[in-house]
C-alpha cells in the first residue's frame, strides 16, 4: 500500500512538472512573439513616417498629404522618428543633386558600406548646422517648403526625442522586468540610421542598408548617371526604398517597384491612405507604366 502511494505521488509530482514546463514555454514563446511585434511595429511605423511622409510626400511631392495629415506628421514626426524633417529633406535633395559624385552625403563610392551609417549621420549634423547659419547652398533646396526647422533643433535639443524613447524602453524593462521588450523597443524606435542598418530610433539602420546598398549591390534597370541599384533584400525590407535605381530614374513616382516583382509596400500604404481619404497622388505627376522597356 505504501509502494502504491510513493508511486502515485511521483506519477503526480511528474504530471504537475510537465504541466508547469508547458506553461513555462508558452509564456516564454508569446514573450518572444510580444518582442518580435513590438520590434516590427515600431520599425515599421518609423519607415512609415520616412518613406512616405518624409520622403514621398515632402521631399518629392509624389504625394499630397491632407492638411490635418500634413499638420500631424510635422508635431509628432520629430518626437517620433528622432529625424528631423526639414533637415531631412534637404539632405535627401542634396544626395539627388549630386547622387554619387563628392557632394553626395552619404555615397558608397567614396566611403566604405560600412562607414556610411557614419557618414550619413555626420552628413545629418552639417546639414542641420548649414540651415541653422541659412547657407544658401542649403536652404535654396528646401525654400518651397512651408515650415521651419523643428523648434527642438533650432534650440540645440534634438537630442530629446532619443532621451523620451531610452526613459521609455528603461520604463518597460524595470516596470514590466522585460528587458528583451524594452530593447526591441528602443532598436525599433531608432532604426533610421541603420535602414539607411533596425524599430523607434530605426531611421539610421533603414537608412544605411538604402544608402550602402541601393548604390552598390544589385541590378540596374536604368541607365542612370549614378552608380544606383535595386537591392531586392532591402527593397522587401525598407518598403520600396531598396529600388534605388528606378527611383533615380524618375524619382516623382510615388511607386518605386517597375518590375512585377519589384514589390513596393510604401506605395501600397500610399494607396491605403488615399482611398482613406487622408493624401492625394500628385496630379502633375505622370505615372509610369509598367508595359514601359527600361533601358539596360
Amino acid at each position: 500500500m505504501t509502494s502504491f502511494s510513493f508511486q502515485s505521488y511521483n506519477k503526480t509530482k511528474s504530471s504537475t512538472s510537465k504541466v508547469q514546463l508547458v506553461k513555462f514555454g508558452r509564456s516564454i514563446s508569446i514573450y518572444v512573439l510580444t518582442c518580435i511585434a513590438v520590434w516590427v511595429t515600431t520599425f515599421y511605423l518609423t519607415l512609415l513616417y520616412t518613406s512616405v511622409f518624409y520622403h514621398r510626400a515632402f521631399t518629392h511631392r509624389s504625394i499630397i498629404l491632407a492638411p490635418k495629415l500634413k499638420k500631424f506628421i510635422l508635431i509628432t514626426g520629430n518626437w517620433l522618428t528622432g529625424i528631423e524633417p526639414k533637415t531631412w529633406i534637404c539632405m535627401h535633395r542634396r544626395h539627388h543633386l549630386f547622387a554619387d559624385k563628392p557632394l553626395d552625403p552619404h555615397s558608397p563610392k567614396y566611403h566604405s558600406i560600412l562607414s556610411i551609417l557614419w557618414v550619413q549621420l555626420k552628413s545629418y549634423e552639417i546639414t542641420t548646422q548649414q540651415l541653422e547659419k541659412n547657407n544658401r547652398d542649403y536652404t535654396r533646396i528646401v525654400k518651397d517648403l512651408d515650415f521651419p526647422v523643428h523648434y527642438l533643433n533650432r534650440s540645440g535639443l534634438w537630442f530629446i526625442p532619443h532621451l523620451l524613447h531610452l526613459g521609455i524602453a528603461i520604463v518597460i524593462a524595470i516596470k514590466f522586468d522585460a528587458t528583451l521588450l524594452g530593447a526591441c523597443y528602443w532598436l525599433g524606435m531608432n532604426s533610421h540610421p541603420v535602414q539607411g542598418w533596425l524599430g523607434m530610433n530605426s531611421h539610421p539602420v533603414q537608412g544605411w542598408l538604402v544608402n550602402a546598398f541601393g548604390h552598390s549591390k544589385g541590378y540596374r534597370n536604368f541607365n542612370t548617371p549614378d552608380i544606383s541599384t535595386n537591392n531586392l533584400p532591402v527593397g522587401y525590407l525598407v518598403m520600396g526604398e531598396g529600388f534605388q535605381n528606378n527611383h533615380h530614374q524618375d524619382s516623382r513616382q510615388a511607386n518605386f517597384g517597375v518590375k512585377w516583382w519589384e514589390i513596393d509596400t510604401g506605395y501600397t500604404l500610399c494607396k491605403i491612405l488615399s482611398w482613406m481619404k487622408l493624401l492625394t497622388f500628385n496630379p502633375r505627376v505622370k505615372i509610369r507604366p509598367h508595359r514601359l522597356k527600361p533601358v539596360v
